[in-house]
This record gives C-alpha cells, structure tokens and sequence, in this order.
C-alpha cells in the first residue's frame, strides 16, 4: 500500500482515462484530484480519550505512530499502586548493657556470698548499706522530679539501726525501730517551714516502710541456725523468678502483661518466671533448708514468683509517676540499687512468713 490509495471509497478506484467518468463535485474533479493529497485515516479513539500536554482531549491512535514501528517494542505496562519500601527488620534489643550487668552482678554476688558464709554481722552491714544507699536514691529523686523533701538523715540514721534491730532483737525490735524512724521524721522535718509538711512526712514514712523494714526480713531469716541458706534460697528464687521472666518474655513474648505500668513485661515472661521459680524452689527445699520438702519449695516458687512481679510493678509505677527509667546510675547495666532492690524488698516478708511455717524460725 502506498500513501495515494489513503483514503479512497471502498469499491472504486481514482478515474482515469480507462474507467468510466468521475462522479460529479468538485470533491472528485480529476484537476484537483490530481492535486489532492489523500488524508490518513483518524483512529477510534478509546472511551474517555487522552489528555494532552495542556489538559484537552486528544485522541491516540491504537496502532503504531510510525510505519517502520510494530506494537511489541513499546508494550503498554499495566497501571500499578508502588509498594512501599519496608524498613529493614531489626533484633530484638535486651535494652541494656548486658556485658556490664553481668559483671556487676558476679561483683555483687561474690560480695554477697563471702559475707553471708564467712561472718552473718557483716552480711547485716551490707544490707545496711544498701537500706542508705536505696534511701537516698529514692529520696533524691523525690526531690528533683515531685519537689518532695523527705528528710535522708532520720531516714538513713533510722534505716540501719531498723536492720540491726530485726537481727539482734527480731521482729519486735524490728518494729521498734520502723516507729521510733517514722517518729524522727515528723521531728526532723519541723524545722523546716511548713509549707509541703505533709507531703514530706508521708514520703518520709513511705520510704522508711519501702526500704528499710522491709530489709529487715532478710536480716531475720539470717537469725536461723541455717540463716545464710535461707538467705541464699531467697536469693536464688527471686533471681531465677526475674531471669525467667526475662528470658521467656524476650524469646516468646507477645501479650502484654501491665502496658500502662511495665510496657516490656509480658503474660508469658510471667508463665517463665513462676516455672523457674518452682522449680528452683523444689529444689532448695529439698536439697538447702532442713526438713523441707520439694512440694513446700513448689509453693515457695510460685509465691516468690507473684511477689518479686509484684514489687517489679510498684516501682514502675513510682519510676512512671516520677517520670524516670532507672532510680541511679550506680551499678553500670542496671541502674541504680532501687533497680535491684525493686523485686526483693516485697519477696523478702513472703520467704520469712512462708518458711516459718514450713520449718520454723529457729
């Protein structure tokens, strides 16, 4: 096909000397068809049309634009949304230092057993300095973040003497102490204005209650003729509970447990913590305390477990309510001791109470 056959009627050919005469009009005189060009034929143009350059319609041909181009070299790719990039994926973090945690805590822990196995008093200092030194954590973050005074020196001066008493004199003198201490801060605090007494009197008795007294119930499972393996079973079992719990919430955990207080714990670090904790009770009471027996270290697992979650959740929500993540900054890789303190303190009455029923006080 040529470009002069564009456009003829169907059935007739250009009128020539050979054919019959041209129909009539000026459309079809041969001395302008001679000089007529013929026009290309305009494609269908698809339902809705195209847009031009400026926004008008314009009309596309549906075959190639040019005689030397076939329709499979610039196939038409089907309109797709792009997908959007996925940020990479990252693993999980433990969120501290574990390196340094690791260290403090064999540091701690070497302390902790020489002391208690070698000479019970000194083990009784230690738990001392860390009641002082939980005090004025606590109470310097008080301080800073709510504007609260409660005053550190009764509070210290009261705390240590509150764990020495527990020791030498038992739980009455461990009274004693907790309301002679509560006694001091009223004191201590008059001399002060009065402006935010109150405020500071009940922080001061809180933190004297918090810290302190309840220490003292470390102290008072040492008194026993086998004080130390107390001490260390309630050691063992409050860290298996916390390890556990770390380590099957970091591996399996989904469901949260308490997200307005503790958003990293979950309901199956929960279900990790008491199967350690049970387990390692069993254990100790079958193999540690004398005349215990494994199913009294059953229940001793499970109450140990519900006591250290417990306390891990009341001094979140003080860490929340102040505004903070960790109390100090003084043991690198887990923050201060009020972070350390933080299950054992509320464990430390449900071991004593548990075991003296178990097997005794003496």
């Amino acid at each position: 096909m040529n470009d002069s056959s564009w456009g003829a009627p169907a059935g007739s050919g250009r009128g020539g000397p050979d054919q019959g005469p041209a129909p009539a009009g000026p459309a079809h005189d041969r001395h302008q068809a001679a000089q007529t060009r013929p026009m290309p034929i305009v494609p269908d143009v698809p339902a809705g049309g195209f847009q031009d350059g400026h926004g008008r319609g314009a009309a596309r041909p549906s075959g190639p634009l040019f005689r030397d181009e076939t329709p499979h070299e610039h196939p038409q790719e089907p309109m797709s949304s792009p997908t959007p990039p996925q940020p990479p994926r990252q693993k999980k973090s433990a969120g501290r230092d574990l390196g340094a945690a690791i260290g403090v805590g064999v540091g701690l822990g070497a302390v902790i057993i020489a002391s208690l196995f070698i000479w019970k008093p000194a083990f009784v200092g230690v738990i001392a300095v860390a009641v002082v030194v939980g005090l004025w954590e606590l109470t310097s973050r008080l301080q800073e973040r709510k504007a609260i005074k409660a005053p550190l020196v009764p509070l210290a001066v009261g705390g240590a003497a509150m764990v020495v008493a527990g020791y030498v004199r038992g739980p009455e003198g461990a009274w004693v102490a907790m309301a002679l201490t509560a006694l001091a801060v009223l004191v201590w605090r008059m001399t002060e204005p009065p402006e935010g007494y109150l405020k500071d009197v009940t922080a001061g008795v809180f933190a004297a209650f918090y810290v302190p007294f309840l220490a003292t119930f470390v102290a008072l499972l040492l008194t026993a003729d086998d004080g130390p393996r107390r001490v260390l079973t309630f050691l063992i079992l409050t860290v298996v509970s916390d390890t556990g719990a770390y380590a099957v919430g970091w591996r399996f955990g989904k469901h949260k447990l308490a997200p307005r207080i503790s958003p990293g714990k979950t309901r199956e670090g929960l279900v990790g913590a008491v199967t350690f904790a049970m387990a390692a009770g069993a254990l100790c009471m079958e193999f540690m305390i004398d005349e215990g027996a494994w199913w009294q270290g059953l229940i001793l697992g499970l109450a140990v477990a519900a006591s250290a979650t417990l306390g891990d959740l009341g001094e979140s929500m003080i860490k929340r309510d102040l505004g903070i993540k960790d109390m100090g900054t003084l043991l690198p890789g887990h923050g201060g001791i009020m972070d350390r303190l933080d299950s054992l303190l509320p464990t430390a009455p449900v071991v004593w109470l548990l075991l003296a029923l178990f097997v005794g006080t003496a």
